[in-house]
């Protein structure tokens, strides 16, 4: 009797036992109420409005997942070409998003095509954006040979649509990330109804649609009009506000916006190009992976694919695709996109193709004692401008800023409707420790200021510094302006002593080409060119980071 109540009372104690676990660890549905005060969220009456059904981070138009981790950034096998400038080092980057393809002919020329309405050439005040906008299409062009056909046809005709856009500079790419990430969400405010129908095309040339300026200044979106006039018959209210009790317009927390389109940086490019999800071999976790596909090889080891090139590459000496009737890549120049199978990550011509733009300035080393996650070179922080009466500055018509680039090409630096950027000033840099200035680009590239013991207030170590002592790279510093009558004044640089190109205007590009030998192929090699001149084998694609998890899966899960 005595063992009977012994055990009963052992069952209580851990039935009680373990319901006073689960109770203590169980945790509470904080989704209607505050965490920190008890509060109720989203109340009529007031409190703080939120969005709960904001799960995670929408994958926008044309792009895949890119799940971030750890990787051996650089070249891990022989360098004949003895450029020392990929040494293998540890990076870590976060999670992000990626065009599945280069960006196509088909989707440039849907840019071009609403520069084209928005700001029509034929308005001397809005001219030389479309001017600045289309590429180069007589970088097909070659003194001894005959390449007309693509200078005619590559970028308009649609049996190019969907091969990769090229012939675009570095500065153009940008320009277009910035245009598409107002055009994505612009729709998306559309189709939630925060936006009349059709909006987007029925606002003047300086009341276009601007991301950035709808978030810091709302009312100011499309010109700061509330109505357009469509068939004689004012319309609805352009912009509706929240039906919560705050009234207002769409904002960050409401997680609804996409974050910005841009270029992905070097480490993002090589890490996606890899493509290590699908592998857990040690060998390629210490960065003996020599192509975005699996094998030291270029050709398929499939049964089914046996022999077939996995990418578009110059195979030797005047042989661009094989031989006719059997070709090895199936291309003489560039390739439709998806010609060929994508990598693990779901992305296509990693390797191939085109080279594509990243968003580094181009320095031989990279720099991973300071910094060893999402490394990126080329910061330049801006804010936005205020005008006296507190309010950002929009650029408008009659405000537009022009480049004049060294090549002599006029882009417009913002479009109307956009915020007026600013350099960061000694209100955001004082008594910080991560940065002091607002460009950053030459920071710590060799520099006498990138030294132990530099002391940038000790005068012995600044008497007679000229703005060339200053910078590493001697590079020539040419100049091109315009005068009074618009004519070009070219003024080119005939100094003696300059020894490299490298400057704070040139850009990594990743990746081989039509025109590149398998050697380009390997995702850790690494080229520059200036910003503001393009070629015919250098295209680009579109990145976007991700906010919130690293993984889509969401938490963790517990074993």
């Amino acid at each position: 009797m005595n063992l009977r109540k012994t055990l009963a009372l052992q069952l209580f104690i851990a039935v009680v036992a373990t319901a006073l676990f689960t109770s203590c660890n169980k945790s509470r549905d904080y989704k209607n109420s505050s965490r920190a005060t008890g509060w109720k969220m989203n109340a009529k009456e007031g409190g703080l409005q939120y969005n709960p059904k904001a799960k995670e981070q929408e994958t926008g138009p044309g792009l895949v997942f890119i799940e971030g981790g750890t990787y051996t950034m650089g070249r891990v096998q022989d360098d004949p070409m003895h450029d020392w400038n990929n040494s293998p080092n540890q990076q870590h980057v976060q999670s992000f998003y990626m065009d599945e393809t280069e960006v196509t002919n088909l989707m440039y020329l849907e840019y071009l095509d609403w520069i084209k309405a928005v700001f029509p050439p034929t308005d001397e005040n809005y001219r030389r954006i479309y001017d600045g906008a289309v590429p180069d299409t007589l970088v097909w062009r070659n003194r001894l040979g005959y390449n007309e056909v693509m200078t005619n046809n590559y970028l308009r005709h649609p049996a190019y649509a969907e091969y990769p856009v090229v012939g675009v500079s570095w500065i153009q790419a940008v320009e277009f990330s910035n245009w598409r990430t107002d055009r994505v969400n612009e729709l998306i405010l559309e189709q939630e109804g925060f936006t009349t129908r059709n909006a987007r095309y029925d606002v003047e040339a300086g009341q276009t649609f601007s991301t950035d300026t709808y978030l810091n200044a709302p009312s100011m979106t499309y010109g700061g009009n509330d109505s357009i006039t469509r068939g004689g018959k004012r319309s609805e209210a352009l912009l509706k506000r929240n039906e919560d009790s705050t009234g207002l317009y769409v904002q960050r927390k409401d997680g609804l916006l996409l974050p910005d389109y841009r270029l992905p940086t070097e480490a993002e490019w090589e890490y996606a190009a890899l493509g290590l999800v699908g592998l857990r071999n040690y060998n390629v976790y210490r960065g003996r992976k020599k192509y975005p596909w699996d094998g030291q090889y270029t050709r398929s080891g499939k049964r089914r694919s046996r022999g077939d090139q996995l990418a578009n590459f110059k195979q030797g000496d005047g042989d661009y695709g094989g031989i006719a009737g059997w070709s090895d890549d199936g291309a003489d120049i560039t390739a439709e996109v998806k010609s060929f199978e994508p990598n693990d990550f779901g992305l296509y011509d990693m390797a191939g193709n085109v080279a594509e733009w990243v968003a580094d300035v181009y320095r031989p080393i990279v720099d991973d004692e300071f910094n060893d996650f999402n490394y990126y070179r080329g910061n330049v922080y801006t804010k936005n401008a205020i005008g006296e009466d507190g309010k950002v500055k929009i650029v408008t018509a009659d405000s537009i800023v022009y480049d004049t680039l060294a090549n002599g090409k006029i882009i417009a630096r913002n479009l109307p409707g956009e915020i007026l950027q600013v350099p960061v000033d000694e209100e955001e840099t004082y008594l910080r420790t991560q940065f002091s200035e607002s460009d950053n680009r030459d920071f710590r590239d060799g520099d006498p200021r990138s030294t132990r013991y530099y002391q940038s207030f000790a005068d012995e170590y600044n008497q007679g510094e000229t703005s060339d002592s200053k910078r590493m790279y001697n590079s020539p510093k040419h100049s091109v302006y315009a005068d009074s009558t618009g004519r070009l004044e070219r003024q080119y640089d005939k100094a003696s002593n300059r020894t490299t190109l490298i400057d704070n205007e040139v850009r990594v590009y990743k990746g081989g080409s039509w025109r590149d030998r398998d050697y380009w192929l390997d995702p850790a090699q690494r080229r520059y060119f200036p910003q503001d001149m393009a070629t015919d084998y250098i295209g680009f694609r579109c990145a976007m980071s991700r906010v919130g998890s690293k993984s889509k899966k969401g938490k963790r899960p517990r074993h």
